[in-house]
């Protein structure tokens, strides 16, 4: 049986004793949403949830399912296009934070020649690179060390599908997360999946009937909050209908 998480509440201190020893070498710790550095050694909660920690990659977060996403960077975003500029474009994250900007040059090889152009309501998986209260969140969809996509960019087809913040980080989070039903299905069947932390799954199965399926046995996974053996129903529901 998995172990269970420690919960926290807003204003709680974390002891040195619950924080991730890093694997190897002198990575320094990383703090995700919910915990913040109070100088010179306090770091404590802002929100209510379970403590998450992550031993390889010396990071810390809380795992929370509020109704509001907060930009904060370094998260995966799926952002949608609104307004286009001669510098950058505005795009949306969520209906409830302002604008993020996208700069016309932030994709894989762009020149002011050859940077794409993207239609009002056009879709990027990009990765938030700042995130600040007194500044709009400023996208990315290249890895700033190699100036390579490492998979972000335009997405192109498919449908996009609302899911809890919560469920969004645990497929973020890949097996750790405890999500088998992506796995299950795609032993079966072919499909592409973007996973954006702002709560939107995008999916592309070829075929309206496949995205559609996937997205829905997903969808089905989070409102049910179906384990294991809960996912495995859904899986085989799904192929028997395809």
């Amino acid at each position: 049986m998995a172990a269970t998480l420690p919960v926290v509440l807003p204003g709680d201190q974390i002891s040195p004793s619950s924080l991730p020893k890093p694997t190897k070498g002198n990575k320094p710790l990383t703090l995700g949403p919910g915990l913040q550095h109070i100088p010179p050694n306090t770091i404590s909660t802002t929100i209510a949830g379970a403590l998450v920690t992550d031993a390889k990659k010396n990071a810390a977060w809380v795992e929370y399912n509020s109704g509001r996403y907060t930009p904060t960077a370094g998260d995966l975003v799926i952002a949608t296009i609104a307004t286009g500029g001669a510098e950058s474009f505005n795009c949306t994250i969520t209906p409830n934070t302002p604008y993020a900007s996208l700069p016309n040059l932030a994709f894989e090889g762009a020149t002011r020649k050859t940077r794409p152009q993207l239609a009002t309501n056009s879709l990027v998986y990009a990765r938030i690179l700042t995130a600040n209260r007194d500044t709009a969140p400023e996208l990315t969809c290249v890895d700033p060390s190699t100036g390579k996509s490492e998979g972000l960019g335009p997405l192109k087809g498919g449908m996009v599908f609302k899911i809890s913040l919560g469920m969004a980080r645990r497929l973020l989070a890949g097996r750790k997360g405890g999500v088998t039903v992506l796995g299950g299905l795609s032993e079966k069947i072919g499909f592409e999946i973007a996973i954006g932390r702002n709560g939107v799954l995008w999916v592309d199965g070829g075929n309206v009937k496949t995205t559609l399926a996937v997205g829905k046995a997903v969808q089905e996974v989070d409102e049910h909050a179906l384990g294991p053996e809960g996912q495995k129903k859904v899986v085989s529901k799904v192929l028997r209908d395809i």
